[in-house]
């Protein structure tokens, strides 16, 4: 069962790493960095509930926590982006101004 656990974790990492990778929308990377924290989250908790470590799972909460305030920000940063009229690809912004 630990294999199977594992290959899901490296496939969501390795979908996760390809959309940064080869998608140039912020949202597509923005989300394909999302699932790279999941993929490693889900592997933290599934060593930490085999270990029986509640050290491992309250890490675990701490990630998922702090992936969640990255995402309000981050999408607010996208929002803003797209808001003000500019193109929302990687590729077109150099830097972002107030």
């Amino acid at each position: 069962m630990s294999a199977v656990v594992w290959a899901v974790s490296g496939m969501l990492f390795l979908l996760g790493l390809a959309a940064v990778v080869l998608r140039r929308q912020l949202l597509a990377m923005f989300l394909g960095l999302e699932l790279m924290v999941v993929a490693a989250a889900l592997a933290l908790g599934h060593e930490a509930g085999r270990a029986g470590l509640a050290e491992g799972l309250v890490a675990v909460l701490l990630v998922l926590a702090v992936a969640a305030a990255e995402a309000v920000v981050g999408l607010t940063l996208v929002l803003r982006v797209h808001w003000s009229g500019r193109p929302t690809e990687a590729d077109a912004l150099r830097e972002l101004r107030g």
